[in-house]
C-alpha cells in the first residue's frame, strides 16, 4: 500500500475510494483501515476511545440503506469483513485521525489523502469559474443575437403596398 501512496498515481487511487454521502465527500472507515493498515476495529477502537474528537460532521455511521446502496457500487461481498454499518469520515474527520492513529504509515496516508482533498477542491474551482464564464459568454451573446434577430424580423415584414404600382403597366381604355 505504501508504494501505491507513493506513486503519482496515488490521488486518482485515492479518488477512487472518495464517496459523495448526505452532501459530504467521505472516506469510508473499513477503507481508511486498509490505507492505514491496520485493523479496522483497532481503528474504531482508537476512535471511540476519543470520541469528543470526531462530532457528526467528522464522521457518522452509515444507515442500513446507505450502506447496501454503497456496496452494490463497489461490488463487497455479501460476507465477511465488519458485520454492521461501517462510519464515514469527512475531511476534518479524516484530519482527525492524524491526532488518534500516530503511525508513520498514517501520516504518509494523511498527507496523501490532504493532498486528494486539496486537489478534489481546486478542480471543483476550476469548473465552477468556467461554468460562470460560459454563462457570462452566453448572456452576452444572447444580447447581440437578439439585436440581430430583431433586426432580420423587421426586414422580413411585408411593407404596407404602395399607393400606385411600381413599374410599367398598360393602361386599358375603356
Amino acid at each position: 500500500m505504501q508504494a501505491i501512496l507513493k506513486t503519482s498515481h496515488s490521488s486518482d487511487f485515492l479518488l477512487e475510494k472518495i464517496a459523495l454521502l448526505r452532501g459530504h465527500k467521505v472516506l469510508i472507515s473499513n477503507g481508511l483501515a486498509d490505507l492505514y493498515q491496520v485493523g479496522h476495529k483497532v481503528m474504531m477502537q482508537a476512535v471511540t476511545r476519543n470520541m469528543a474528537r470526531f462530532p457528526e460532521d467528522f464522521m457518522f455511521q452509515l444507515s442500513v440503506d446507505e450502506w447496501q446502496n454503497l456496496k452494490s457500487q463497489i461490488v463487497t461481498s455479501s460476507w465477511g469483513g465488519i458485520r454492521k454499518q461501517p462510519y464515514a469520515f469527512t475531511e476534518q474527520g479524516v484530519a482527525m485521525l492524524s491526532s488518534v492513529l500516530r503511525s508513520p504509515q498514517a501520516i504518509q496516508v494523511n498527507i496523501e489523502i490532504m493532498r486528494t482533498f486539496i486537489q478534489m477542491r481546486q478542480a471543483l474551482s476550476q469548473h465552477h469559474e468556467l461554468a460562470q464564464r460560459m454563462n457570462a459568454l452566453e448572456k452576452n451573446y444572447d444580447v447581440k443575437f437578439k439585436a440581430i434577430f430583431d433586426a432580420l424580423r423587421q426586414l422580413m415584414q411585408p411593407t404596407s403596398s404602395p399607393s400606385r404600382p411600381i413599374g410599367f403597366t398598360a393602361e386599358i381604355k375603356k
